[in-house]
Parts: structure tokens; C-alpha cells; sequence
């Protein structure tokens, strides 16, 4: 397959090089959005960059409010004998510990697994997905939009952002938080592995360390997900060396250093990003509806990013069907969208933001974890704010 230059997709475009919608972006919000649209007999298009199946920087946990979602897109999860998550363990740097029972649970699987599912289903659906395939620009005139790619255009009536944290469409449009000086809450780093080691499969646990945080939970086929989310200045007083850091950095936390020294860890590099903002994100740009990550991105210690970008894409897909038939002028779609977007997700990101300013510094996160232990309800409400009812 020819990877970027995307001649070999010119065949599937529709006879008329028209869609009705364009989503940028394949992850979990972009096909949900595509399978719900395709569904109702609309011509839709995938533009992604990457081909399936990849990894993807993620805390492969999902909460259990998408459920029922997932498997009216045809995804049929209650096959699949995947680990359900009901418990919380959160450490501080020096060991301390908390334990609790999540209100609602999760369950985990791997990005690698789930969005190369997906596509599947959405290709029976009718949804034409281009894989190896970059977005540079999208220009709105005339009630459509024309996207250029690297070795093609084409137009749509309608088109969705679903690009994730970050894309050089952040960077083309000036958007707001790919602009700001670096900052507590724009320039943090992502790291993932894949690892076997003995954990339990009910649990979910987040470890603090300096200025950071580490996510381990169980996936499919007895794996775990081990993931960190750190600041650049980390990474940079250790000489740009991920295996330094981790050594002198997360191996401070006991919890941390066992699993390090201990786990068999699958790939040989782990899956990184840069440049991870949790600053506030416009949900319409150049009317383009944001969904997603591209939208606004709650902290991975809430460990709900990828059931939001699930329910976003059911919020999205019923406008969108208003609009194009004709019930909902472009301007009040948009205008709703915002609305919606924000009564639904704007609380939770708030109080993630809050909770991010209390972990990584080891004397705060020790004391608040000291002072929690014996209050669990109040534990339990914070879980709450940060996560929704099934949709």
C-alpha cells in the first residue's frame, strides 16, 4: 500500500467527488461518527493518516457508560470476555495508597484492537475509509467545504474534526492552545507500553511520581496497558532520554520500580506524543464540528477521554442528521453543538483540571492522598464528576 501520497484512493471517491460528510480522523469519535451516518444511507468519508491496525498514546480504559453504544454500532463487546474494571488504586510518590470501588466501572481494551474493529464495521456500513492519508487544509465556501490532501481534494457538505490531541491542522488554523507559550497544563508528554504482568484484572491503578502519573490496567489476550503521562521539563532534565527519566524519575515510586524491574514489556520502544495540552479547545472551527480529543481533552487520571469521544460523536451525529435534512440551519447546528458539547463535557474537564494541579508534586500529592484515605465518599464523588451516565 502506498502510504501518503494517496493516489491509490482517487477509485473510491464517490462518481461525483462530493460527500455529504468528510470526518478527519479515524480514531474511536470518527468512526462512531461515520458508522451512525451511514446508517441513515449518507455518503461518508474517512481521511486517515495512519493504517490500521496501530497504537495509539492511550489508557485503553473505557468506561462502561459506553456499553450499550458500542454494541448498537454493531460492536459485540458481550463476546469478547474482556476485563472489567470495578477498582481504583491510587499511589503517591512514596508509596502511600488508596483504594475504591468505582461508581460505574470500565472496561479495558487496546486501541489496537478496538479502532481497527471499528473500521471494519465501518466499511459494511458503506463508509468509504482512506487509510495513509493526510489532511493539509480545509477551506469552507460556498455551504461546502473543499479538504486538500496530499494527491487529492475533494468536497463535502459537512465535516468533522476527529484528529486527537494534536495535528498540523491545529497549527494551519492558529487555534488558540496550539499557539499558547508552554505552560502547567500545554506541554506534557505521553508514553505507552505494553506489558504482561501480574495485576489484577478487576483494577485499574494510577501511581504518581514527579510530575507525573502512571496509568496500569488490563487489556485483551491477559496484557496490560502501562502508560504515563509526564511534562516535557522531565524528559528534558534527563537529557531527552526516556529509559533516564524512568530510572531516576518514576523509579522513585516503589509501586513504579517493581513493575519496571519486574514486567516483560512486549515491544521493544515505547509509543510516544509531545506536546499534549489539557487548555480549552473551540468544539467548531472553520465550521468544522471538533469532536474528541480535538475538542477538548480531559486529564488521563480521570480515565474517561475515550468514552467522551464516543458520546461526542453520538451528539454530533444527531445534529449533522438534522442538518442535512433540512431541520437545522448550519449556524444553529454549530451553535447547538457548542451547547451540548459543554453541558455534557464541560464539568468534567473542569474538575480533571483541578485534579491535575493536585498530583505531581510528591509533598501536595502525598499530603492529599494521606488526607483522602479516610474519606472515601469523598474519593467516590470526584470519580462521579469526571464521569457521565450511559448514552
Amino acid at each position: 500500500m502506498d502510504n501518503g501520497s494517496g493516489n491509490q484512493f482517487i477509485s473510491t471517491l464517490h462518481p461525483s467527488g462530493e460527500y455529504d460528510v468528510a470526518i478527519i480522523g479515524g480514531g474511536l469519535a470518527g468512526l462512531a461518527l461515520s458508522i451512525q451516518l451511514a446508517k441513515e444511507h449518507y455518503k461518508v468519508v474517512v481521511l486517515e493518516k495512519e493504517n490500521y491496525p496501530f497504537h495509539k498514546v492511550c489508557g485503553e480504559y473505557i468506561s462502561l457508560e459506553s456499553w450499550n453504544f458500542l454494541e448498537q454500532l454493531g460492536y459485540p463487546l458481550s463476546d469478547m470476555d474482556l476485563p472489567i474494571i470495578k477498582n481504583l488504586i491510587v499511589s503517591s510518590p512514596n508509596g502511600k495508597s488508596i483504594q475504591q470501588k468505582l461508581p460505574l466501572g470500565g472496561f479495558g481494551i487496546s486501541r489496537y484492537k478496538i479502532d481497527a474493529d471499528l473500521v471494519q464495521i465501518a466499511r459494511a456500513t458503506g463508509v468509504v475509509v482512506m487509510e495513509g492519508v493526510k489532511v493539509n487544509d480545509v477551506i469552507f465556501k460556498n455551504e461546502f467545504s473543499d479538504i486538500f490532501c496530499a494527491a487529492f481534494s475533494m468536497r463535502a457538505r459537512m465535516v468533522a474534526g476527529c484528529f486527537g490531541k494534536r495535528s498540523n491542522l491545529d497549527i494551519k488554523w492558529k487555534r488558540r492552545f496550539a499557539l499558547l507559550k508552554t505552560g502547567k497544563l500545554n506541554n506534557y508528554i505521553g508514553v505507552k507500553y505494553h506489558i504482561k504482568t501480574n495485576f489484577p484484572a478487576d483494577s485499574i491503578a494510577l501511581y504518581n511520581f514527579n510530575d507525573g502519573y502512571c496509568g496500569i490496567s488490563n487489556i485483551e489476550n491477559n496484557t496490560c496497558c502501562f502508560c504515563y503521562l509526564t511534562t516535557a521539563s522531565n524528559l528534558k532534565k534527563s537529557n531527552n532520554s526516556i529509559d533516564k527519566m524512568e530510572k531516576e524519575i518514576l523509579y522513585k515510586n516503589p509501586y513504579l520500580k517493581n513493575i519496571f524491574c519486574n514486567a516483560e514489556f512486549l515491544w521493544k520502544e515505547p509509543v510516544t506524543i509531545a506536546q499534549v495540552s489539557f487548555t480549552k479547545k473551540k468544539q467548531v472551527e472553520n465550521h468544522v464540528l471538533m469532536l474528541g480529543d480535538a475538542a477538548g481533552m480531559i486529564t488521563p487520571l480521570c480515565g474517561n477521554g475515550m468514552s467522551m469521544a464516543l458520546h461526542s460523536s453520538k451528539i454530533a451525529a444527531g445534529l449533522i442528521l438534522q442538518f442535512l435534512q433540512g431541520q437545522l440551519s448550519r449556524q444553529k447546528m454549530e451553535l447547538q453543538y457548542e451547547k451540548k458539547w459543554k453541558t455534557e463535557f464541560g464539568g468534567r474537564l473542569r474538575t480533571g483540571r483541578i485534579i491535575q494541579r493536585l498530583f505531581g508534586k510528591p509533598l501536595l500529592t502525598n499530603i492529599f492522598i494521606g488526607l483522602m484515605k479516610p474519606f472515601p465518599r469523598i474519593t467516590a464523588l470526584l470519580i462521579r464528576q469526571t464521569h457521565g451516565e450511559p448514552f
